[in-house]
């Protein structure tokens, strides 16, 4: 058997430094807005290679507060990926704002920066590329369109963490960044969690106002807040797995390597990497017309695969009220993409495993 992840094997390697952590925290009886968080801040700011690091309850938190904070709302209009979890547009949504779908490089799987420039209006007021599966966005010219019409580029970096773009970490790319650390993420906590990264000590500061009810002071409150905070024992588990996030994304890039050598001649899709990025490899996935087929060869194998993600966001029952365009890369890629086991407690062994059915079914 081969899982598609196993989470009791991803923190068993950390397991003496959760426990240690998770202890301290009982220890010191603060299990709100404590000594953790303030460490986990400054160590994942410092690691972003940001000066401001506001950690949040989860990562469409993240999202939605970077974008109330720079008043985007009603009226106006957000640039997203058409091929995206859908946590990218309800985050545009729950502030009144619309978000306008743009299609992606069908090889990389990210928003394809020459298909920007189209879907500009005069309400347009930012752009959320996300580093899809691991892999940084081709931000350089994302950043060009932005500063050339006033636009706030935001990333949704919930996948990517410690991709690097250019030499530098996803996180420090825009004008700010939305993390998740839901347990299966590179980074993952021990449940929810999230953080927004940041180099606008203005914004670090409204951020870390409005996510504890709009308050500054204990019982005073200056805006109309909510409540939003990552709690000690998650910051703390954070903490202890933070050291090991270089070592754990170096070994999924070379499990990645191995996957591309051992596919790269079959009738598979195989993901792109643009070439100023540095993948973290979150997910790999692949694309296949014959998805059905594969799916049904893993099963009889006891190899764990899953689809991320089977329906397009403009096809979800939730934007079934707003008339779309027909956005038919999205569409492709949500027939054919199929996410193979990754995590970075695999081996060679297992993924040539994985490689060889795929080599017998497609053959």
């Amino acid at each position: 058997m081969i899982p598609f992840l196993d989470l009791k094997r991803v923190n068993a390697a950390h397991i003496d430094a959760i426990q240690a952590a998770i202890a301290r925290v009982l220890d010191s009886g603060w299990y709100i807005l404590g000594a953790e968080v303030t460490a986990f801040e400054q160590e994942f700011a410092q690691y972003c290679e940001v000066p401001h690091c506001i950690s949040v309850a989860n990562g469409l938190d993240a999202l939605h507060l970077i974008l109330r904070v720079y008043d985007i709302g009603e009226g106006d209009e957000v640039l997203v990926p058409s091929n995206t979890f859908i946590a990218t547009w309800l985050a545009v949504s729950q502030c009144g704002a619309k978000p306008v779908p743009v299609e992606p490089d069908a090889s990389t799987y990210n928003m394809d920066p020459a298909r920007i420039a189209a879907a500009l209006t005069p309400r347009t007021k930012a752009i959320i590329p996300v580093h899809l599966y691991g892999q940084p966005a081709d931000m350089s010219p994302i950043l060009d369109v932005a500063r050339c019409h006033g636009l706030r580029v935001i990333e949704d970096a919930a996948q990517a963490h410690g991709a690097r773009y250019a030499g530098r970490r996803t996180g420090g790319l825009g004008h700010a960044a939305a993390f998740s650390f839901y347990p299966g993420k590179n980074l993952g906590a021990l449940g929810d969690g999230g953080a927004i990264t940041t180099h606008d000590a203005v914004l670090a500061d409204q951020l870390r106002t409005l996510r504890n009810y709009g308050s500054k002071r204990k019982y005073h409150h200056e805006v109309a807040g909510v409540n939003s905070r990552l709690d000690e024992i998650q910051a703390a588990v954070l903490r202890a797995k933070l050291p090991a996030l270089d070592t754990e994304n170096a070994t999924r890039q070379h499990l990645a390597q191995r996957y591309l050598e051992r596919l790269h001649d079959l009738p598979l899709g195989l993901p792109a990497i643009v070439a100023a990025a540095e993948s973290v490899w979150h997910l790999m996935v692949v694309r296949s017309a014959q998805r059905e087929r594969l799916q049904a060869a893993f099963d009889q194998a006891g190899i764990g695969h899953m689809v991320h993600y089977p329906v397009a966001c403009h096809r979800q029952k939730a934007y079934a009220d707003t008339v779309w365009p027909a956005l038919p890369i999205a569409k492709q890629l949500a027939a054919e993409v199929l996410s193979l086991p990754m995590a970075p407690y695999m081996t060679l062994y297992e993924v040539d495993r994985v490689c060889d059915v795929i080599h017998e079914t497609l053959n």
